[in-house]
């Protein structure tokens, strides 16, 4: 891994400590052989202490890892065969929204997510995942599609929030999220969304208007970024870490909340570090989700999902 986060420096030196002492034996120097294994105990108890107490602010800096899988990252790992789908059909494609079908473990899905990219390339080819009206016009599109032809849906969202600009307003950014969130809750079929880093307010929730919403130990899930809140509350976005407390973000605090049904672990040191162990334990969870869906019918599953939707603003408390 080569992107070290600010509590992980300890680590990080650790690590590096190891490196060159492997670097010293492959050039022929001395067995080093029993104080590299003590360095990578040492680093591995280091980590895991490290990861068992991670505060709300560090699990928001966790969720947004550069090298944390994303959305296409899942889609290529999870989904066979799968035909991405361009456009709403009225303006413009939206590269933030990615969609498409696909089969998920030899059953045909239709497929949502939202994609950040990895280099500076894809990050603005993606708009950093902050999806604009049409994005969520496609969305809509493809969950209509599905609800047609009887595919369950399977989203993946990571995203800070829809995308804040003029032109968005002005092409009715509100009313395009509305009519996504509308979608999911009235799809006929099996909806499982899963936060895989951050879920940020209803650019978020138009992707995971499901009856399963599965969250990745270290995601973020919340109605606006630590640094947004802290901007409005105490106008200053150095209290970021406070506002991460404040919004009960992690996946802990909303299971409790009962604000998402299933908390997915990821490896030892975040889905970074085993990107491909993290995103089999995604496709896991996805599959025990969707398995008891499958045999309800549309009818039922539109019940089912309005009242779990409205539960939340019954029950929940902070």
């Amino acid at each position: 891994m080569s992107h070290f986060l600010d509590f992980e420096k300890p680590i990080a030196e650790l690590e590096g400590k190891v490196e060159e002492l492997r670097r010293t034996t492959d050039a022929g120097g001395i067995d080093v052989a029993e104080e590299v294994g003590r360095l990578q105990d040492k680093a591995h108890k280091l980590l895991a202490a490290t990861y068992a107490k991670l505060t709300p602010w560090q699990k928001a800096q966790v969720a947004r890892h550069p090298e944390r899988p994303k959305a296409l990252d899942y889609v290529n790992h999870l989904i066979q065969g799968f035909v991405p789908l361009a456009g709403d059909r009225a303006f413009a494609d939206d590269a933030a929204v990615i969609g498409g079908i696909g089969r998920f473990r030899g059953r045909a899905v239709a497929v949502l997510g939202t994609e950040k990219g990895h280099d500076t390339e894809t990050r603005v080819k993606h708009n950093f995942g902050m999806a604009k009206p049409e994005g969520y016009r496609k969305a809509r599109r493809i969950m209509e599609l599905a609800g047609r032809f009887g595919l369950p849906i399977i989203s993946f969202v990571d995203t800070s929030g829809a995308f804040p600009g003029i032109e968005a307003e002005a092409r009715g950014q509100a009313e395009a999220i509305a009519r996504s969130i509308e979608s999911g809750l009235e799809a006929p079929v099996p909806f499982v969304a899963t936060i895989i880093g951050e879920g940020g307010s209803g650019g978020a929730i138009a992707l995971a208007a499901a009856d399963r919403v599965l969250m990745l130990e270290h995601a973020i899930y919340s109605v606006i970024s630590p640094e947004g809140c802290a901007s409005i509350l105490w106008r200053d976005a150095a209290q970021a870490s406070t506002a991460a407390e404040a919004l009960r973000l992690t996946a802990e605090d909303l299971k409790k909340l009962n604000l998402v049904d299933t908390v997915v672990a990821e490896p030892m040191g975040g889905a970074h570090r085993s990107r491909e162990e993290a995103m089999e334990a995604v496709g896991n969870a996805i599959a025990i989700a969707l398995d008891p869906l499958l045999t309800l019918d549309g009818a039922t599953l539109r019940i089912r999902r309005r009242e779990k939707f409205l539960e939340m603003g019954r029950t929940a408390t902070l």
